[in-house]
């Protein structure tokens, strides 16, 4: 699957005194199957477009100015078209060069800290790959898991690869073991797979039984005491 990418940024300063720098940057990256188009603002995320359910989802916090993005996701619509004829021409002239390639770097671990028995979430991070085309699975011991799992934007880095997410609601229980695969092109067919188990250490019992022991033998120790002090005053 070929890939073609278009990453626009502005620089804007607001003030040539304070000399205060912030970057306004657009992403629109297409395939023969795939395409995704987001706007954001100092390497947080304004808005992307959801092409399945066909419009733009806006995802500024909540604390976040009032913005509207209306008309953006049409116009994301028609550069994805744009973007994929661009794409078709670009294979044709250059013959399908094989594309440059990052492998993924992935790893596993909770949201919070794990108590047995109370819902958490184990989150795979997967980042420094190119293209931004993968797929992630989740197993729990051994046995393929789809639901409570979710899976993020994918998310640009500074140096052009990208990173994503992928989560799975979990209640934890001693011994379970947890997985999470990835696959992409870089990889060359050999998935690459971590794994988490559920190892939740038990409070030491030690010091409570010293203290025990040690508060025994004293007690025995003042009741010895007084014992041979009453034996010896009524010997006097």
């Amino acid at each position: 699957m070929e890939l073609y990418k278009t990453v626009l940024a502005l620089t804007v300063i607001l003030s040539t005194e304070a000399k205060f720098v912030h970057e306004d940057f657009g992403i629109g990256i297409c395939s023969n199957t795939e395409a995704e188009g987001m706007y954001g603002f100092d390497g947080e995320e304004m808005w992307h477009a959801d092409f399945n359910q066909k419009r733009g989802v806006e995802t500024l916090p909540d604390f976040g100015d009032p913005m509207s993005f209306s008309g953006f996701y049409e116009f994301i619509v028609g550069e994805t078209e744009m973007c994929r004829s661009n794409l078709a021409k670009t294979i044709k002239g250059f013959k399908s060069p094989p594309p440059e390639m990052d492998a993924p770097q992935t790893s596993i671990y909770p949201k919070d800290n794990v108590e047995l028995g109370v819902q958490n979430t184990l989150i795979c991070h997967v980042t420094g790959f190119y293209p931004p085309s993968l797929s992630v699975s989740w197993t729990k011991n051994n046995v393929n898991v789809t639901d409570s799992m979710s899976l993020s934007q994918y998310r640009p880095r500074n140096d052009g690869t990208f990173n994503i997410f992928s989560t799975l609601k979990f209640t934890p229980a001693e011994g379970d073991i947890y997985s999470c695969t990835v696959n992409h092109r870089a990889l060359s067919g050999q998935p690459q797979t971590k794994t988490w188990d559920v190892d939740v250490a038990l409070p030491s019992v030690g010091p409570a039984v010293f203290c025990g022991v040690g508060l025994t033998l004293g007690l025995l120790g003042v009741a010895a005491g007084t014992f041979f002090l009453i034996k010896g005053n009524n010997c006097n």
